[in-house]
Protein backbone atom coordinates (compact mmCIF):
# COMPACT_ATOMS: atom_id res chain seq x y z
CA UNK A 1 0.00 0.00 0.00
CA UNK A 2 1.20 3.51 -0.76
CA UNK A 3 2.53 5.53 2.17
CA UNK A 4 -0.15 8.14 2.74
CA UNK A 5 1.57 9.91 5.62
CA UNK A 6 1.85 13.71 5.45
CA UNK A 7 5.63 14.19 5.44
CA UNK A 8 5.82 18.00 5.28
CA UNK A 9 8.17 19.92 7.58
CA UNK A 10 7.89 23.46 8.85
CA UNK A 11 10.69 25.95 8.44
CA UNK A 12 11.68 25.78 12.12
CA UNK A 13 12.51 22.09 11.90
CA UNK A 14 9.35 20.91 13.64
CA UNK A 15 7.18 18.29 12.02
CA UNK A 16 4.95 20.42 9.82
CA UNK A 17 4.04 21.49 6.33
CA UNK A 18 5.27 24.45 4.35
CA UNK A 19 2.24 24.61 2.07
CA UNK A 20 0.44 27.49 3.76
CA UNK A 21 -2.30 29.14 1.67
CA UNK A 22 -0.95 32.18 -0.17
CA UNK A 23 -3.47 34.62 1.27
CA UNK A 24 -1.34 37.26 2.96
CA UNK A 25 -4.43 39.11 4.09
CA UNK A 26 -5.62 36.40 6.44
CA UNK A 27 -6.11 37.27 10.09
CA UNK A 28 -3.18 35.77 12.01
CA UNK A 29 -3.75 34.02 15.31
CA UNK A 30 -1.74 35.53 18.17
CA UNK A 31 -1.27 33.21 21.12
CA UNK A 32 -2.22 34.88 24.37
CA UNK A 33 -4.37 37.61 22.82
CA UNK A 34 -7.74 35.94 23.18
CA UNK A 35 -10.48 37.10 25.53
CA UNK A 36 -12.61 34.88 27.75
CA UNK A 37 -15.53 33.01 26.21
CA UNK A 38 -18.78 31.92 27.78
CA UNK A 39 -18.42 28.99 30.16
CA UNK A 40 -20.03 25.79 28.94
CA UNK A 41 -21.15 23.16 31.44
CA UNK A 42 -19.15 20.17 32.57
CA UNK A 43 -20.31 16.65 31.89
CA UNK A 44 -21.02 15.10 35.26
CA UNK A 45 -19.89 17.91 37.57
CA UNK A 46 -20.22 17.15 41.25
CA UNK A 47 -19.87 19.76 43.98
CA UNK A 48 -17.54 22.71 44.27
CA UNK A 49 -14.25 22.62 42.39
CA UNK A 50 -10.76 23.45 43.65
CA UNK A 51 -11.66 23.20 47.33
CA UNK A 52 -10.14 21.57 50.40
CA UNK A 53 -12.09 18.45 51.41
CA UNK A 54 -11.39 17.78 55.09
CA UNK A 55 -7.62 17.36 55.50
CA UNK A 56 -7.14 16.73 51.77
CA UNK A 57 -6.62 19.39 49.11
CA UNK A 58 -9.02 18.78 46.23
CA UNK A 59 -7.50 19.46 42.82
CA UNK A 60 -9.67 19.43 39.71
CA UNK A 61 -8.19 18.17 36.46
CA UNK A 62 -10.02 18.82 33.20
CA UNK A 63 -9.90 15.85 30.85
CA UNK A 64 -10.44 16.05 27.10
CA UNK A 65 -14.06 16.35 25.90
CA UNK A 66 -15.03 12.75 25.12
CA UNK A 67 -17.46 10.23 26.55
CA UNK A 68 -17.20 11.06 30.29
CA UNK A 69 -17.29 7.45 31.47
CA UNK A 70 -14.66 6.28 28.98
CA UNK A 71 -12.20 9.14 29.44
CA UNK A 72 -12.44 9.02 33.24
CA UNK A 73 -11.70 5.30 33.13
CA UNK A 74 -8.76 5.84 30.75
CA UNK A 75 -7.08 8.26 33.17
CA UNK A 76 -7.86 6.34 36.37
CA UNK A 77 -4.26 5.00 36.78
CA UNK A 78 -2.97 8.60 36.77
CA UNK A 79 -5.53 9.66 39.39
CA UNK A 80 -4.75 6.68 41.62
CA UNK A 81 -1.00 7.23 41.20
CA UNK A 82 -1.12 10.91 42.17
CA UNK A 83 -3.32 10.27 45.19
CA UNK A 84 -1.19 7.30 46.22
CA UNK A 85 2.15 9.12 45.91
CA UNK A 86 1.17 12.54 47.31
CA UNK A 87 -0.11 12.90 50.86
CA UNK A 88 -3.22 15.00 51.34
CA UNK A 89 -4.27 15.07 47.66
CA UNK A 90 -7.74 14.36 46.33
CA UNK A 91 -8.14 14.45 42.53
CA UNK A 92 -11.46 15.31 40.90
CA UNK A 93 -11.80 14.61 37.19
CA UNK A 94 -14.21 16.74 35.18
CA UNK A 95 -15.07 16.34 31.50
CA UNK A 96 -15.96 19.58 29.67
CA UNK A 97 -18.70 19.47 27.07
CA UNK A 98 -16.28 20.86 24.49
CA UNK A 99 -12.83 22.44 24.21
CA UNK A 100 -14.19 25.97 24.37
CA UNK A 101 -15.28 25.34 27.99
CA UNK A 102 -11.77 24.62 29.28
CA UNK A 103 -10.19 28.07 29.37
CA UNK A 104 -13.17 29.77 31.08
CA UNK A 105 -13.13 27.06 33.75
CA UNK A 106 -9.45 27.71 34.43
CA UNK A 107 -9.82 31.48 34.29
CA UNK A 108 -12.70 31.40 36.80
CA UNK A 109 -10.66 29.03 39.01
CA UNK A 110 -13.14 26.19 38.74
CA UNK A 111 -10.24 23.89 37.89
CA UNK A 112 -6.51 23.76 38.45
CA UNK A 113 -5.05 21.55 35.69
CA UNK A 114 -5.80 21.00 32.00
CA UNK A 115 -4.29 18.88 29.26
CA UNK A 116 -4.96 20.20 25.77
CA UNK A 117 -2.87 22.21 23.32
CA UNK A 118 -5.65 24.51 22.09
CA UNK A 119 -6.24 26.05 25.51
CA UNK A 120 -2.51 26.45 26.08
CA UNK A 121 -2.11 28.16 22.70
CA UNK A 122 -5.07 30.46 23.33
CA UNK A 123 -3.52 32.01 26.45
CA UNK A 124 -0.04 30.68 27.29
CA UNK A 125 0.58 33.40 29.89
CA UNK A 126 -2.28 31.93 31.93
CA UNK A 127 -0.60 28.52 32.16
CA UNK A 128 2.42 26.94 33.82
CA UNK A 129 3.40 24.06 31.55
CA UNK A 130 4.44 20.79 33.22
CA UNK A 131 5.33 18.98 29.99
CA UNK A 132 3.97 16.88 27.11
CA UNK A 133 2.19 13.64 27.94
CA UNK A 134 3.99 10.45 26.96
CA UNK A 135 2.21 7.18 26.15
CA UNK A 136 4.01 3.93 25.52
CA UNK A 137 7.38 5.65 25.29
CA UNK A 138 6.38 8.25 22.71
CA UNK A 139 5.24 11.87 22.94
CA UNK A 140 3.72 11.76 19.45
CA UNK A 141 0.42 10.69 17.90
CA UNK A 142 -1.27 10.97 14.50
CA UNK A 143 -4.37 12.39 12.92
CA UNK A 144 -5.97 9.96 10.51
CA UNK A 145 -8.76 9.90 7.94
CA UNK A 146 -10.77 6.70 7.50
CA UNK A 147 -13.36 5.37 5.09
CA UNK A 148 -15.15 2.07 4.55
CA UNK A 149 -13.35 -0.58 2.45
CA UNK A 150 -14.68 -0.77 -1.07
CA UNK A 151 -16.06 2.76 -1.03
CA UNK A 152 -15.41 5.18 -3.89
CA UNK A 153 -13.28 7.34 -1.56
CA UNK A 154 -9.59 6.48 -2.10
CA UNK A 155 -8.00 9.86 -1.41
CA UNK A 156 -8.83 13.27 0.03
CA UNK A 157 -10.01 14.80 -3.24
CA UNK A 158 -12.66 12.08 -3.51
CA UNK A 159 -14.44 13.69 -0.55
CA UNK A 160 -15.81 16.50 -2.71
CA UNK A 161 -19.58 16.32 -2.38
CA UNK A 162 -19.32 13.72 0.39
CA UNK A 163 -20.23 13.71 4.07
CA UNK A 164 -17.34 13.70 6.58
CA UNK A 165 -17.51 13.03 10.32
CA UNK A 166 -15.20 15.05 12.59
CA UNK A 167 -14.49 15.21 16.31
CA UNK A 168 -14.98 18.43 18.35
CA UNK A 169 -14.50 21.57 16.24
CA UNK A 170 -11.40 22.49 18.25
CA UNK A 171 -9.92 19.00 18.33
CA UNK A 172 -6.38 19.18 16.95
CA UNK A 173 -6.41 15.76 15.28
CA UNK A 174 -10.12 15.21 14.71
CA UNK A 175 -10.88 18.61 13.19
CA UNK A 176 -8.12 21.21 12.80
CA UNK A 177 -5.51 19.01 11.10
CA UNK A 178 -8.23 17.22 9.13
CA UNK A 179 -9.92 20.33 7.74
CA UNK A 180 -6.53 21.84 6.94
CA UNK A 181 -5.43 18.79 4.93
CA UNK A 182 -8.67 18.89 2.94
CA UNK A 183 -7.91 22.53 2.15
CA UNK A 184 -4.37 21.50 1.12
CA UNK A 185 -5.91 18.91 -1.19
CA UNK A 186 -7.82 21.68 -3.00
CA UNK A 187 -11.26 21.39 -1.44
CA UNK A 188 -13.09 24.57 -0.50
CA UNK A 189 -13.50 24.25 3.26
CA UNK A 190 -15.49 27.47 3.55
CA UNK A 191 -15.65 28.59 7.18
CA UNK A 192 -15.01 25.12 8.61
CA UNK A 193 -14.51 24.00 11.26
CA UNK A 194 -16.37 26.83 13.00
CA UNK A 195 -18.74 27.36 10.08
CA UNK A 196 -20.00 25.44 7.09
CA UNK A 197 -17.70 23.88 4.47
CA UNK A 198 -18.45 24.36 0.78
CA UNK A 199 -17.17 21.31 -1.11
CA UNK A 200 -18.33 18.70 1.42
CA UNK A 201 -20.77 18.23 4.27
CA UNK A 202 -19.36 18.00 7.79
CA UNK A 203 -20.70 16.74 11.10
CA UNK A 204 -18.72 17.58 14.25
CA UNK A 205 -19.17 15.62 17.51
CA UNK A 206 -16.36 13.65 19.20
CA UNK A 207 -13.77 11.06 18.20
CA UNK A 208 -15.78 7.97 19.12
CA UNK A 209 -18.98 9.21 17.50
CA UNK A 210 -17.18 10.19 14.29
CA UNK A 211 -15.95 6.60 13.87
CA UNK A 212 -19.36 5.18 14.84
CA UNK A 213 -20.99 7.28 12.14
CA UNK A 214 -18.63 5.81 9.55
CA UNK A 215 -19.15 2.24 10.77
CA UNK A 216 -22.91 2.82 10.52
CA UNK A 217 -22.44 4.32 7.02
CA UNK A 218 -23.90 7.66 8.08
CA UNK A 219 -20.84 9.45 6.65
CA UNK A 220 -18.44 8.68 3.80
CA UNK A 221 -15.28 9.25 5.87
CA UNK A 222 -14.26 10.26 9.36
CA UNK A 223 -11.35 12.02 11.03
CA UNK A 224 -9.95 11.00 14.39
CA UNK A 225 -6.70 10.40 16.28
CA UNK A 226 -4.64 7.24 16.33
CA UNK A 227 -5.58 6.34 19.89
CA UNK A 228 -9.19 6.07 18.78
CA UNK A 229 -8.88 4.87 15.18
CA UNK A 230 -5.92 2.48 15.21
CA UNK A 231 -7.99 -0.50 16.34
CA UNK A 232 -10.05 -0.29 13.14
CA UNK A 233 -7.17 -0.53 10.64
CA UNK A 234 -5.26 -3.54 9.36
CA UNK A 235 -1.63 -3.52 10.45
CA UNK A 236 -0.49 -3.85 6.84
CA UNK A 237 -1.96 -0.41 6.06
CA UNK A 238 0.13 1.44 8.67
CA UNK A 239 3.00 3.57 7.24
CA UNK A 240 6.48 3.11 8.68
CA UNK A 241 6.59 6.59 10.24
CA UNK A 242 3.43 5.76 12.18
CA UNK A 243 4.88 2.43 13.31
CA UNK A 244 7.96 4.19 14.65
CA UNK A 245 6.23 7.02 16.51
CA UNK A 246 2.78 5.91 17.66
CA UNK A 247 1.98 4.14 20.93
CA UNK A 248 -1.21 2.51 19.67
CA UNK A 249 0.14 0.41 16.77
CA UNK A 250 -0.33 -2.82 18.74
CA UNK A 251 -4.08 -2.14 18.81
CA UNK A 252 -4.37 -2.40 15.00
CA UNK A 253 -7.03 -4.86 13.88
CA UNK A 254 -8.52 -5.43 17.34
CA UNK A 255 -11.96 -3.99 16.51
CA UNK A 256 -14.71 -6.10 14.96
CA UNK A 257 -14.91 -3.66 12.02
CA UNK A 258 -12.09 -2.88 9.59
CA UNK A 259 -11.80 0.60 8.10
CA UNK A 260 -9.48 1.91 5.40
CA UNK A 261 -7.05 4.78 6.15
CA UNK A 262 -6.74 7.23 3.25
CA UNK A 263 -4.54 9.81 4.99
CA UNK A 264 -2.20 10.09 7.99
CA UNK A 265 -0.67 13.27 9.37
CA UNK A 266 2.97 13.70 10.29
CA UNK A 267 3.68 13.12 14.04
CA UNK A 268 1.83 15.61 16.24
CA UNK A 269 3.06 16.34 19.78
CA UNK A 270 0.71 14.88 22.34
CA UNK A 271 -1.26 17.10 24.65
CA UNK A 272 0.57 19.26 27.17
CA UNK A 273 -0.31 19.04 30.84
CA UNK A 274 -0.40 22.46 32.51
CA UNK A 275 -1.71 24.27 35.58
CA UNK A 276 -3.23 27.72 35.76
CA UNK A 277 -0.62 30.22 36.85
CA UNK A 278 -3.03 31.82 39.36
CA UNK A 279 -3.10 28.61 41.40
CA UNK A 280 -0.84 29.24 44.39
CA UNK A 281 -0.30 26.02 46.29
CA UNK A 282 2.61 23.80 47.21
CA UNK A 283 0.53 20.99 45.76
CA UNK A 284 1.18 22.36 42.25
CA UNK A 285 4.89 21.62 42.46
CA UNK A 286 4.30 18.23 44.08
CA UNK A 287 1.96 17.17 41.28
CA UNK A 288 4.36 18.39 38.59
CA UNK A 289 7.26 16.48 40.14
CA UNK A 290 5.18 13.32 40.56
CA UNK A 291 4.17 13.44 36.90
CA UNK A 292 7.78 13.96 35.83
CA UNK A 293 8.88 11.05 38.04
CA UNK A 294 6.15 8.70 36.81
CA UNK A 295 6.68 5.74 34.53
CA UNK A 296 4.60 3.11 32.78
CA UNK A 297 5.68 0.57 35.39
CA UNK A 298 4.74 2.87 38.29
CA UNK A 299 1.31 3.70 36.88
CA UNK A 300 0.62 0.07 36.05
CA UNK A 301 0.64 -0.64 39.78
CA UNK A 302 -2.30 1.75 40.14
CA UNK A 303 -4.51 0.24 37.45
CA UNK A 304 -7.96 -0.85 38.64
CA UNK A 305 -8.44 -4.61 38.50
CA UNK A 306 -10.85 -4.34 35.57
CA UNK A 307 -8.75 -1.81 33.61
CA UNK A 308 -8.53 -2.81 29.92
CA UNK A 309 -7.51 0.43 28.16
CA UNK A 310 -4.16 1.64 26.86
CA UNK A 311 -2.98 4.19 29.42
CA UNK A 312 -3.12 7.66 27.75
CA UNK A 313 -0.44 8.94 30.13
CA UNK A 314 2.69 7.28 31.50
CA UNK A 315 5.09 10.20 32.09
CA UNK A 316 6.01 13.73 30.98
CA UNK A 317 8.52 15.02 28.47
CA UNK A 318 9.86 18.57 28.70
CA UNK A 319 8.08 20.90 26.28
CA UNK A 320 7.27 24.50 25.45
CA UNK A 321 4.75 26.40 23.35
CA UNK A 322 7.20 26.17 20.42
CA UNK A 323 6.48 22.45 20.05
CA UNK A 324 2.92 23.32 19.04
CA UNK A 325 3.85 25.68 16.20
CA UNK A 326 2.31 23.33 13.56
CA UNK A 327 -1.01 23.63 15.39
CA UNK A 328 -0.73 27.42 15.52
CA UNK A 329 0.00 27.48 11.77
CA UNK A 330 -3.24 25.62 11.08
CA UNK A 331 -5.27 27.79 13.43
CA UNK A 332 -4.02 30.79 11.48
CA UNK A 333 -4.64 29.27 8.07
CA UNK A 334 -8.22 28.31 8.98
CA UNK A 335 -8.84 31.64 10.72
CA UNK A 336 -10.07 29.85 13.82
CA UNK A 337 -11.30 32.19 16.53
CA UNK A 338 -10.51 30.88 20.02
CA UNK A 339 -12.57 33.62 21.63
Amino acid sequence: MADKTDRGRSSNGQHGTTNEPADSGRRRFLAGGASAVALAGFAGCTGALGSVAGDAEEVTILLTPENPTDVRNDYMPMKNYLEGEIDGLEITYEVPQDYSAIRPALRSEQAEIGMDDITLISDPDMMDVFGTAVTGGTAWYFSMMLTNPGSEVDERTDLEGKHVGFADKLSTSGSIFAVYTLMEAGLDVGDAPQGEPVDFEGTWSNHANAVDMLVNEEVDACCTWSGNGMQYVDSSSIPQEVRENDAFVDEAGTADTTLEPIWWSFPIPKQPIYARSSWESEMKGEIEQALLDSSEEALSEYKPDDYDATMPFTTLEATSIDAYEPVIERLNALEIDLG
